[in-house]
């Protein structure tokens, strides 16, 4: 008597995780860094590009953006649900100008820190 055994056709899920920030002054529709940079001007756009593998049911990233001194100049979260590698974008803006020096942003995941990326203005 032969016995067939079949391949299990499942898969473990992929554990989640952040695998890359990219910072820039504009993003494509893909939610990615058209132009990679660290140095920007006083009144860009500074986005940052969250490259996520893995999948999870729900995960809240944070975008902490810091100047030198330690002061937070903004704060924002985006809840998503990836099923597979996603990209969020997070971005800061300041119309009448960032003061000039080094700046931080620090990416976590439910409040787990993930990544950090520095970054600087000159004029």
């Amino acid at each position: 008597m032969a016995s067939i055994f079949r391949r299990s056709s499942w898969r473990l899920a992929e554990a989640f995780a952040v695998s890359e920030v990219t910072l820039g002054k504009a993003i494509g529709t893909d939610k990615r860094v058209a132009s990679p940079s660290t140095t920007f001007g006083p009144k860009d756009t500074i986005y940052a590009s969250v490259a996520t593998t893995g999948s999870a049911p729900s995960k809240t990233l944070t975008a902490k953006w810091t100047f030198q001194d330690g002061q937070t100049v903004k704060e924002g979260s985006e809840t998503i649900a990836p099923t597979g590698p996603a990209v969020t974008e997070f971005h800061m803006a300041k119309p009448s100008g960032w003061p000039v020096g080094k700046y931080k942003v620090e990416i976590s995941a439910d409040g787990t820190p993930a990544t950090t990326k520095e970054f600087e203005v000159k004029k």
